[in-house]
């Protein structure tokens, strides 16, 4: 790492790592300089073309470049805490995929061992470095909407999907939770924080994974959030922060968004817009580069804190529904 570069790897060679490398361009001062795959083949493949500038044949060899800085982790979640714990072991930092495990002892692994090696450490959840949801987090901390009392979010796929996709399968983690639900709770946590209560109820597959969940969360002195995440059904996909001075409306895909509206009693309408090239990933992988250079071992955005609240809240849930790993 220089001055003003950061080079990066990739381990784990499937959808979600093409579309981060994809956008890592768009990220002044991104290298790339290295992925790994268990198999040589996909690795020549995904390097050729995406531009990077080394191909592995296994993550063991990713982990030690030593011409690597950080390495994204986007191997499905079932395998996040072992590639995670190679790379961290070798001296790498890490940005780990959403969920960063399947529950909070493995994660709070991979924290412990990121302090103990003194490296960087970050769950990628991109939806809370994304420029529109920055800006209301900001305007609900500023007061703009009043006291918070509800939050409504949804996730919903639009089924059916077969009972080896990775959405079922149980070893790879499946269900609509850990991999939907998320971020409708994510969303909830970044404005209100670990709530005081959790209850949830879900419907599950013949492989005890959950296709249809939903989630409601407290918080003292009454404040909720209405949470729903399926995978046999298409939601609306968007989001809504009501409080007792205004309402803040996010579109259809309010977990990337590109604009929303504040909507406040005896006002027009505000809505406000952020045009961006790419998917949307590029802003994690920025400040990502921006701990780096700073030298700071966790982002304010996305703190260990969150990410072991975030992972209590959904072992609560898990236990709830009855989905177990």
């Amino acid at each position: 790492m220089t001055e003003q570069k950061v080079r990066w790897g990739i381990l784990g060679l499937g959808g979600i790592a093409a579309t981060f490398a994809a956008d890592l361009p768009l990220v002044p001062g991104a290298e790339l300089a290295a992925v790994g795959s268990r198999d040589q083949k996909t690795a020549d493949a995904f390097a050729e073309r995406f531009g990077f500038a080394r191909a592995h044949g296994s993550y063991a060899d990713l982990a030690a470049d030593p011409d690597v800085d950080v390495v994204y982790i986007a191997t499905p979640h079932a395998f996040h805490a072992e590639a995670a714990l190679l790379c961290i072991e070798a001296g790498k930092s890490v940005l780990v995929e959403k969920p960063i495990t399947l529950d909070l002892p493995s994660a709070a692994q991979l924290v412990a061992a990121a302090h103990d090696k003194g490296v960087f450490l970050m769950e990628a959840m991109w939806m809370r470095l994304n420029p529109a949801i920055r800006k209301i987090a900001e305007l609900v901390e500023e007061g703009t909407i009043g006291w918070v009392s509800s939050i409504h979010a949804d996730f919903g796929l639009q089924g059916p999907f077969d009972a080896e996709h990775r959405l079922r399968n149980p070893k790879l983690g499946g269900g609509a939770l850990l991999d939907l639900g998320v971020y409708p709770i994510n969303f909830a946590h970044l404005i209100m924080g670990a709530p005081a209560s959790v209850q949830a109820w879900a419907h599950l597959t013949p492989e005890r994974v959950d296709e249809n969940t939903g989630i409601l969360l407290g918080w003292e002195p009454g404040a909720v959030a209405a949470l729903t995440c399926s995978i046999n059904g298409q939601s609306r996909n968007t989001a809504t922060i009501t409080g007792t001075d205004g309402r803040i409306e996010l579109p259809e895909g309010f977990f990337v968004p590109r604009s929303f509206v504040l909507q406040r009693p005896g006002r027009e309408p505000e809505t406000f817009e952020y045009d961006f090239p790419g998917s949307g990933y590029q802003f994690e992988a920025a400040e990502v580069q921006r701990c780096l250079l700073a030298g700071e071992l966790e982002s304010p955005f996305m703190p260990h804190t969150t990410t072991l609240e975030i992972m209590t809240l959904l072992d609560t849930i898990r236990e709830q529904i009855g989905v177990v790993y």
